[in-house]
């Protein structure tokens, strides 16, 4: 069983949702695993993880819209230390999560056709981010 860790620092260039599975490749070797596991743990509380379509752009500007509307900037927030959409985004980051696992299979990752990993940036001035990569497998 090999089992290796790697920490990767990644700042999105604005608020929105942002693929980062080149990012994540070129930051581990994968290739000699025929089976296991990676998790990708994103160390924040204003920003989150997902996984979906990373074919069209039009769904990560549909998916930064859908999740503004549904949890607006502004509102009457009691934490609002950080500014207006300082609550929202650790509201986002809670609903989206910040950790994903995913199979290795073959040395590569086993996701579907069109799905990537993406950074979702839940601030306006959004700062570095720092993610933990863990894999293991044989």
């Amino acid at each position: 069983m090999k089992i290796f860790q790697k920490e990767i620092v990644i700042k999105a260039p604005k608020r929105g949702f942002f693929l980062i599975t080149d990012e994540i490749l070129r930051a581990v070797d994968i290739s000699d695993i025929k089976v296991g596991m990676m998790n990708i743990f994103l160390k924040h509380t204003s920003a989150s993880l997902t996984i979906n379509e990373n074919a069209s752009p039009e769904v990560r500007i549909d998916m930064e819209e859908i999740s503004s509307k549904l949890i607006p900037d502004g509102y009457h927030y009691h934490h609002n230390l950080e500014g207006s959409d300082d609550m929202p985004a650790h509201f986002k980051s809670s609903m989206f999560g910040v950790s994903l696992n995913i199979p290795i299979t073959n040395g590569k990752l086993n996701l579907g056709t069109w799905q990537g990993i993406y950074l979702n940036e839940h601030r306006n001035y959004p700062s570095t981010r720092e993610i933990v990569i863990t894999v293991w497998g044989v």
